[in-house]
Parts: structure tokens; C-alpha cells; sequence
């Protein structure tokens, strides 16, 4: 007789309580599938991963206090083995490649179907991969585009809350003229000519984020 397997305990980790509620709630109904525990940020979902040792962590991006790439690493630090799968609003190649970087292996959207959601649980949990097809597809898109530096990020997030050259420069104790290179090198990058295509391709991309 074959012996049935235990259900998958999985951490939701999420700053949204109905977003969890509802995760919850749809987790519930699957005879192969345990929510086990619950996490508002980075820093509750590391918590909680050292208390549960779940078999798969569903782990949002952009949350208070520490995000879900900080968070991702630092659990694979712990567990190099952990499963992760990212369930986010953000959409964009380089939110996801940072993502998978740090450790997961997957990155869904979550205007995605249910069952889209059920079926990488499983295929996270067996040790593959699962990625939504429009973001395997602008991955593959820009993957031998050049990726922006951090400082160029950093520079991006001032250009885009209203700032002008000669304010950032002073913000980053740097001279002008090294803010209009870096800005020409950013253009170059993105495939712009202006500041404010820039922010427009930064955002969809996932390189910054106008809501934090």
C-alpha cells in the first residue's frame, strides 16, 4: 500500500494580512499543503524560519524593516537547501533576477491564476524551478543587457523623487560632472535619451520602486 506523503509546510511571508489570508485560505484547501506560519517583513521571516524549518517559504519583495531579497539570502545562508518562492506585485527582469540570485527559485506575480500559484508550490518543493512566463520572458529579453551599479540605482531613486543633478551631487559628496556621466552611462543602460524615461524604464524594470 502506498504510503501517502506529508503535506508541504509552507511560511507566508507578506506584509499584506488579507494577502496572507487569503494565501491561507487557498493553502488549506489542498490535501498536500500546510501553512505553518505567517511573517510581516525580512526580519519576522528569518525569525520564523529558524523556529519552523518549513519545507517552502513564500516570500514577497518590497516589505518594512528588511525586503525579501535580504531575506532570501540570509535563509539560504542558514539553509542552502530552503525553497523559495517569490509571490509579488513587482514585476520587472531585474527585481526577479535579484531575486533568484539571493536564492529563489521561483518568482510568480500575484495576479496570477490560483492554480498557477498551487503548481510551482509543487515544482519549488521537487526542486525545480518556476518562473511566470512574462518574466522568463523579459529576462531572457535583457539578459545581455549591462545591469545598472548600485550607485547608479541610488542616483536613479534621486532622479526620480524630484532631485536635480547639483542636489545629488551634494547628497553623494560628488561633483556635477560625475553625476552627468554616471546619467549618461544610466541612459546608456536603459536605451534612453532623458531622465524621465529613465525613471519610467527603471520602475518597469524593477531597478526602483516609486512607492517606497
Amino acid at each position: 500500500m502506498a504510503v501517502t506523503p506529508p503535506p508541504i509546510r509552507i511560511l507566508i511571508v507578506d506584509d499584506h494580512p488579507m494577502v496572507r489570508d487569503g494565501i491561507v485560505t487557498l493553502l488549506r484547501r489542498q490535501p498536500d499543503m500546510e501553512p505553518v506560519g505567517e511573517a510581516s517583513n525580512g526580519v519576522e521571516a528569518i525569525e520564523k524560519f529558524r523556529e519552523l524549518s518549513p519545507d517552502l517559504t513564500l516570500m514577497d519583495v518590497q516589505m518594512p524593516e528588511m525586503g525579501g531579497v535580504e531575506a532570501i539570502a540570509e535563509i539560504r545562508r542558514l539553509a542552502p537547501d530552503a525553497h523559495i518562492l517569490v509571490l509579488t506585485t513587482y514585476p520587472g527582469d531585474a527585481n526577479a533576477a535579484r531575486a533568484i540570485r539571493a536564492g529563489a527559485a521561483g518568482y510568480l506575480l500575484k495576479n496570477g491564476i490560483r492554480v498557477e500559484l498551487l503548481d510551482a508550490i509543487r515544482s519549488v518543493h521537487a526542486g525545480r524551478r518556476a518562473i511566470s512566463a512574462d518574466i522568463a520572458h523579459e529576462i531572457a529579453t535583457h539578459a545581455l543587457d549591462e545591469a545598472l551599479t548600485e550607485r547608479e540605482i541610488e542616483i536613479l531613486r534621486l532622479v526620480a523623487n524630484g532631485h536635480a543633478n547639483k542636489q545629488i551631487a551634494w547628497r553623494l559628496n560628488l561633483s556635477n560632472d560625475t553625476i552627468k556621466a554616471q546619467l549618461k552611462a544610466i541612459f546608456a543602460k536603459l536605451g534612453v535619451h532623458d531622465r524621465t524615461h529613465a525613471v519610467t524604464v527603471a520602475t518597469r524594470r524593477g531597478y526602483i520602486n516609486l512607492l517606497s
